[in-house]
């Protein structure tokens, strides 16, 4: 059933090109809402903010909606959020206040100090207990700029175009509103080596103090790097950028011999958090360039692992990154080569490109043990598992996270829709309109809260009835280096 967007004054109906005029105030609100038929709600209007951040012109898109009766929750307020930032609104998140009269300056410095971002004297009573409920409100007047002033026309017509760009938004939630099934595939989220480099970090955070420095991403997630930076970690490109004597951490992704040079006579204080089984693949290298091999790395050249891993033979290895690539590339001596993979690939990919290099260099050698992760390999089983199931699968995982865009592929590759999503705020609610059977994974890099705040999203826009379909139990623990111990 679609939503019927509430807007409170005529003048608000006619910005979003259509919807219910409900009345304004508490008392007419009510009585529109008894009048109107149950079913999904979304109030549209123009709104006071509290918070000082909040500005004229500014969207708010309520978490929740604070009133006397209670506290209405809004669980697919971030979903909507991203919709409304796709189209080039400056936009806030949470809590909108319910006002029985025009909240004056005083009134509005004291809800501020409660966290609540905009008051109104409508949505509470609007909306429609059990069903899918949603407030967005364009900020007419604010902190220091109160309703009564000469600005207010002004900013009130700022609001109603803002209200009117933000229409398809509307549309878009309305249309993603239906039943679903959410099939998670498991394992998921981080793994050893992630939340070792992770704790790493946080741990010379309470030993040294802030600041510690970290060379690159720890691990390829934004949210994770944001909350480090909060602790007072200092994310740095190059060891030139850290002062002499600090203490650095090596991300995940391991380092060339030549950094580690460098930090050396910089007299940096190093904490090594690199992967024990990236590590392993360095040694691997060191090995067969030791003994005169040629070595083909199959992996993405611009890829921080690759990089770290061509530094420690730079003359010898040789970079593969397709099946292209492997049917072309040569070697001084045909009969001394070996291959090494970079650790969060594709498997079947991987292996379409090692067994090109293995028909034409018989003599290939081969590391002893699979150089993908153990943790790439499950999340991208445990996905094929299911990825025939469902309408689209959604992977959360950043941008720049190699074993995420990896799993998008893997369900592509199985013939499934699927999307990388850095959290709730990029699912494209237009996507999820013909979507009834969700997957969802996250990448080794991906925080599982991040997991739990999509699927609460989805929630939002209808009944989500949640199944786990586990494949295998990771009891995998690398130990810590004595720096931090």
């Amino acid at each position: 059933m679609p939503a019927l967007v509430c807007t409170p004054l005529r003048i608000e109906q006619l910005a979003v090109r259509g919807g219910v005029h409900t009345g304004l105030g508490p008392r007419r609100s009510a009585a529109a809402a008894a009048r109107l038929p149950a079913g999904p709600r979304l109030v549209a209007g123009i709104g006071g903010g509290l918070a000082p951040h909040v500005r004229p012109g500014d969207l708010v898109v309520a978490t929740e909606v604070r009133a006397p009766q209670g506290t209405v929750p809004v669980p697919s307020a971030t979903l909507l959020a991203g919709e409304l930032r796709r189209l080039g609104l400056t936009v806030h998140t949470g809590p909108v206040v319910g006002s029985d009269h025009v909240v004056r300056e005083r009134e509005r410095v004291a809800l501020a100090e409660t966290g609540a971002l905009a008051v109104d004297m409508e949505s509470p009573w609007l909306a429609s207990p059990g069903e899918p409920f949603a407030v967005v409100r364009a900020i007419v007047d604010t902190v220091g700029e109160p309703l009564l002033r000469p600005g207010t026309v002004a900013n009130g017509l700022t609001g109603l175009r803002r209200l009117r760009a933000a229409a398809p938004a509307f549309a878009a939630w309305s249309s993603a509103l239906r039943p679903r099934a959410v099939l998670m595939a498991s394992p998921r989220s981080f793994c050893a080596g992630v939340e070792r480099a992770i704790d790493i970090v946080e741990r010379a955070l309470d030993k040294h103090g802030a600041p510690v420095y970290v060379r690159r991403q720890i691990v390829h997630n934004t949210h994770v790097v944001r909350r480090l930076q909060e602790r007072g970690a200092v994310f740095v490109d190059e060891v030139a950028d850290v002062p002499e004597g600090a203490t650095l951490v090596f991300a995940a992704h391991g380092v060339s011999p030549t950094v580690r040079r460098d930090a050396a006579v910089r007299g940096l204080s190093v904490i090594d958090a690199t992967c024990p089984l990236v590590t392993k693949v360095h040694n691997e290298v060191r090995r067969y360039s030791g003994r005169g091999d040629t070595v083909f790395l199959i992996g993405h050249a611009e890829h921080e692992e690759v990089e770290g891993t061509v530094g420690e033979a730079p003359d010898d290895v040789v970079v593969v990154g397709d099946v292209a690539t492997a049917r072309t590339v040569t070697a001084p001596d045909a009969a001394k080569v070996a291959y090494t993979m970079q650790t969060t690939l594709a498997l079947d990919e991987a292996e379409d490109i090692a067994s090109v290099l293995r028909e034409r260099f018989p003599g290939l050698a081969a590391p002893r043990k699979d150089d993908i992760c153990y943790a790439t390999t499950n999340r991208q089983q445990a996905l094929r598992a299911i990825a025939r199931e469902v309408d689209l699968v959604l992977v959360v995982g950043s941008g720049n996270s190699s074993n995420s865009r990896r799993l998008v592929e893997v369900a592509e590759r199985e013939g499934t829709r699927a999307v990388l999503v850095d959290g709730s705020a990029d699912v494209d609610l237009r996507l999820l309109s013909g979507a009834g059977r969700i997957g969802l994974t996250a990448g080794a890099s991906a925080p599982p809260h991040l997991v739990r705040e999509v699927v609460a999203g989805l929630a939002g826009l209808g009944p989500v009835t949640v199944a786990e379909s586990r494949l295998t139990e990771e009891e995998i623990t690398f130990t810590l280096p004595r720096e931090v111990l």
